[in-house]
């Protein structure tokens, strides 16, 4: 059977406080409304409908061809929300699951698990519930004496006895797709708000007989909906520790998933420890047996086999096998650092390639730079890259060795095996083999100091 999806995401939000429209919120470094689409894609869904409103354009612009969008122009309830669908999703057969967009923790199993029960109950439409050790605020599910949904009762409407139920509408459900089209033109506004509410789809279809499921899901968090900011840092807390939890149980050591943070799309080779203040975040990708952190950070950067990153930033970068970084470096975008390289204390690598073997220990700066393999770089050395208008490269080729405080001013070129003396400036091509010495003369003058001193 075909399966189709509309996720709900036109509200303003709001409670949210913000200029950002509320499904663009990021819950461990993704918005919350990808979250929901990225889940319906393992579905293999055959097509997904986004409804947006507040703020199209911005979440057209995030999600792309992920899905399809439908524009709800005036916001007048979730009913009417999905009814902007019906152009493309009206006259088809099938399955339809209809999901809201500040729902980030829902898994795709759970709503695999609803549209499974849904198809073999035969129902026209199925709630998701779960229990709710405090029902407050939520649509109250009633069954009969043989577990058949009676009614969806909301808080407002229920009595003392209903309200004492624990089962509660999370807010997502599975239509038969004809049959949601054909009731949301039944669906009255004739409440406070003025609204057209889903729910009342559900009344209506028992209204006329047809038959209501309910599938109930045993974990609240997934249910979780973001309203504000307070629940929006309680959706990070459980997805961060859910994403911890896979790494652990795949092979990564993480020591204090209280204090790591990792993000949805990252992904971690087994045997890799995780140290406390540890953050890795973007599409990056760590391989084995690495050790990372404490107080590492890793944005959208690939890092090879048995490297150790050791309280550093590394930013859009590359860095290959068995190589150490840190403590304190900065490895900025458009970098990529080859296997067995060492990259020490206090060094800033921005836009630059590093060969395998090759070392700049400690207190350096290289920019925008190509710098070949088993070089030495040494203490306080500077790539003179920018001119006041342009940048420009600095070449530094295998075996050379640089001496301690010299500046190389791009562009320039060190070539192979040769040596720029300690404290250099570097003006011009150093030929290969060649010791390039680019200081001022040592003068001496006897006896001055003690003058200095009387003055």
């Amino acid at each position: 059977m075909n399966t189709y999806a509309i996720v709900l995401a036109a509200g303003q939000g709001t409670r949210m406080k913000s200029s950002l429209y509320k499904v663009l919120h990021q819950v461990c470094g993704k918005p919350m409304v990808e979250h929901v689409i990225d889940h319906i894609h393992e579905l293999k869904a055959n097509r997904i409908v986004t409804i947006v409103g507040h703020g199209a354009e911005m979440v057209e612009e995030m999600i792309g061809t992920k899905s399809e969008y439908a524009l709800q122009e005036v916001q007048a309830g979730t009913a009417h929300a999905v009814q902007q669908a019906e152009k493309l999703l009206g006259d088809l057969e099938g399955t339809t699951i209809v999901v809201c967009g500040d729902t980030p923790l829902i898994r795709s199993e759970t709503m695999a698990q609803l549209i499974e029960h849904h198809n073999n109950s035969g129902a026209k439409a199925t709630i998701l519930t779960t229990l709710a050790n405090d029902p407050t605020g939520y649509g109250r599910i009633i069954r009969g004496a043989e577990g058949q949904v009676l009614r969806n009762v909301e808080q407002k409407d229920a009595n003392d006895d209903e309200q004492k139920v624990k089962e509660i509408n999370t807010g997502t459900y599975c239509f038969d797709n004809r049959a949601l089209f054909e009731t949301l033109k039944k669906v009255k506004n004739n409440n406070a708000q003025g609204e057209y509410y889903l729910p009342d789809v559900v009344g209506i279809l028992q209204s006329e007989n047809e038959l209501v499921s309910a599938y109930v899901t045993n974990d609240f968090s997934e249910t979780l909906g973001v309203n504000d900011r307070v629940v929006l840092a309680e959706a990070e807390r459980v997805m961060r520790h859910r994403i911890a939890e896979g790494h652990m149980r795949n092979g990564v050591t993480i020591i204090n998933p209280d204090t790591t943070y990792i993000s949805a799309d990252a992904k971690i080779g087994r045997d890799t420890i995780l140290q406390p203040g540890t953050m890795i975040e973007g599409h990056s990708v760590i391989g084995e047996s690495c050790l990372i952190g404490p107080n590492s950070q890793i944005v959208n950067s690939e890092i090879g086999n048995r490297t150790t990153i050791h309280s550093s930033v590394i930013l859009s970068s590359i860095v290959g096998q068995d190589t150490s970084v840190g403590p304190f470096a900065h490895i900025r975008p458009e970098s990529n650092l080859g296997d067995h390289v060492k990259i020490g204390n206090f060094v800033e690598v921005k836009k630059a390639s590093i060969g395998e073997g090759s070392k700049v220990s400690h207190l350096s700066y290289m920019g925008d730079a190509k710098i070949g393999t088993h070089v030495n770089v040494g203490c306080g050395t500077i790539t003179v890259n920018y001119d006041g208008k342009k940048k420009h490269l600095t070449t530094i080729e295998d075996n050379a060795f640089v001496g301690c405080n010299s500046n190389l001013i791009a562009p320039v070129t060190v070539e192979k095996g040769a040596y720029v003396a300690a404290g250099s400036t570097i003006t011009k091509d150093v030929p290969e083999s060649s010791l390039a010495i680019g200081r001022a003369r040592q003068e001496n003058k006897e006896g001055y100091a003690k003058k200095l001193k009387l003055n």
